[in-house]
């Protein structure tokens, strides 16, 4: 049986729609397709809409690391906050970290997301947001049935810097 209280489960994937927020940035190419219905795209922008809102709210698009900054230092770094919480908040620190280096990088190479381009920018855009979605998705699953999301490399990041 697990013994993780609710309340870190709902705390852990409230986390996650910090890296969501981000990933949506992604999402032009895939739903000008046509593969998904305007219902499944407002039910997938719909979680992430409370960080856009805090992320418009800040001057020069400060928003996010502002809300990112807090998180570290309120949550990660606070030893009194359960480590399954601290756990998923600085892996979900860490995606979206991982989310705005691959958006500036798509910028310097002229592929901005969701400005058309070419067919491999679109192919490249298509493929961070379904991963991003599949990572989420997952996590999301992990943390309401209590357990640390094993992602590669990003969850081994996160244990050594929490102990």
């Amino acid at each position: 049986m697990n013994d993780t209280p609710l309340w870190h489960r709902l705390f852990g994937a409230l986390a996650l729609l910090l890296p969501w927020s981000d990933a949506l940035a992604f999402r032009v190419p895939f739903f000008s397709m046509g593969l998904v219905s305007a219902d499944v795209q407002q039910l997938l922008v719909l979680p992430a809409l409370p960080v856009l809102l805090v992320d418009r709210l800040m001057p020069l698009g400060l928003g996010s690391l502002l809300l990112l900054l807090a998180l570290f230092l309120a949550v990660v770094r606070n030893p009194g906050v359960p480590y399954f919480v601290r756990f998923n908040v600085l892996q979900a620190i860490l995606v979206d970290i991982v989310l705005a280096v691959l958006g500036f990088a798509f910028s310097i190479f002229g592929c901005r997301p969701g400005f058309g381009g070419g067919f491999a920018c679109q192919a490249f855009t298509n493929t961070v947001f379904l991963g991003s979605l599949l990572l989420v998705g997952f996590s999301l699953v992990q943390c309401l049935r209590g357990k640390e999301p094993e992602i590669p490399s990003i969850s081994d990041a996160v244990r050594m810097q929490l102990f």
